[in-house]
């Protein structure tokens, strides 16, 4: 009897897999919002299936009365445009802090240290030191979402940096690279893999950062919009924009993983 860690699905039965879970999550929230709206038809706990989609339609399709935009897009727009910034920043810091911290010793003693002790730090807990310092504008929502992610980053770059073979730095150096060249040319070429895999991990946390931020002090995003509406009840508009931004965290985390497979074909080989 074969046993069950050598049986694989096939591709067809992978992908039933994946969606069945899915689709049983629906089932029960439709039977749930059913038998509660029997009981109560005032609830808003869980809402009728209709009374989503016409929340769709109306914050995806028509203009908002007040501002004449149309919301679901205004909050995607300043949402995307604040996490992508950040992440961009935070792959920028990683891949240089972390090259420097796992390729030379020196800078690994003085840096590594500083680097785990800010990786403890809860940043929403100094999100009104943030916004203390640099203000309710753009720039603190931003600097939550580096701080938060960056040092994970290095430190996950700097791990894979000190994991490479020591025959491959021997060899480069038996060749007469100098240390430049044996950090851009042997250490980073295999780092870059591992910086999308640590973006992907981190991707929960950034969207979080950027929800607790918005809901604190904006004017427009999904974050915010989900703590305006909350006062109401609204569950109607929660559920629908938690979907948003879970379908928009799995969009980045697929393009990104396409992205890995594209750009570093060697790095998929060795999985």
């Amino acid at each position: 009897m074969p046993r069950l860690v050598n049986l694989h699905p096939t591709r067809g039965g992978t992908l039933a897999l994946g969606v069945l879970p899915f689709l049983i999550l629906i089932v029960a929230y439709l039977l749930g919002s059913n038998a509660r709206l029997e009981v109560n038809p005032d609830d808003k706990l869980l809402p009728a299936a209709s009374s989503l989609v016409e929340t769709v339609r109306s914050y995806a399709f028509e203009e908002d009365q007040r501002s004449g935009e149309i919301l679901l897009w205004l909050d995607t727009k300043a949402s995307l445009q604040r996490i992508l910034t950040a992440l961009t920043i935070s792959a920028s810091i990683g891949i240089a802090v972390g090259l420097a911290i796992g390729a030379v010793p020196y800078v690994r003693a003085v840096l590594a240290p500083v680097v785990a002790a800010i990786s403890m730090i809860p940043p929403l807990a100094i999100l009104p030191i943030l916004f203390i310092a640099l203000g309710l504008g753009e720039t603190a929502k931003i600097a939550l979402i580096v701080i938060g992610v960056t040092p994970v980053i290095v430190r996950d770059l700097a791990l894979r940096a000190s994991e490479l073979p020591g025959e491959q730095l021997i060899k480069a150096q038996t060749l007469g690279a100098s240390t430049w060249l044996l950090s851009t040319r042997v250490i980073l070429p295999q780092l870059w893999p591992r910086l999308i895999d640590a973006i992907r991990l981190q991707l929960g946390c950034a969207w979080l950062f950027l929800i607790a931020a918005e809901a604190i002090a904006s004017t427009e995003g999904l974050g915010y919009r989900i703590f305006l509406v909350r006062r109401y009840l609204a569950m109607d508009v929660i559920l629908p924009y938690v979907v948003w931004i879970t379908l928009l965290a799995f969009g980045m985390d697929w393009l990104l993983r396409l992205a890995r497979a594209r750009l570093f074909p060697w790095a998929e080989a060795q999985r």
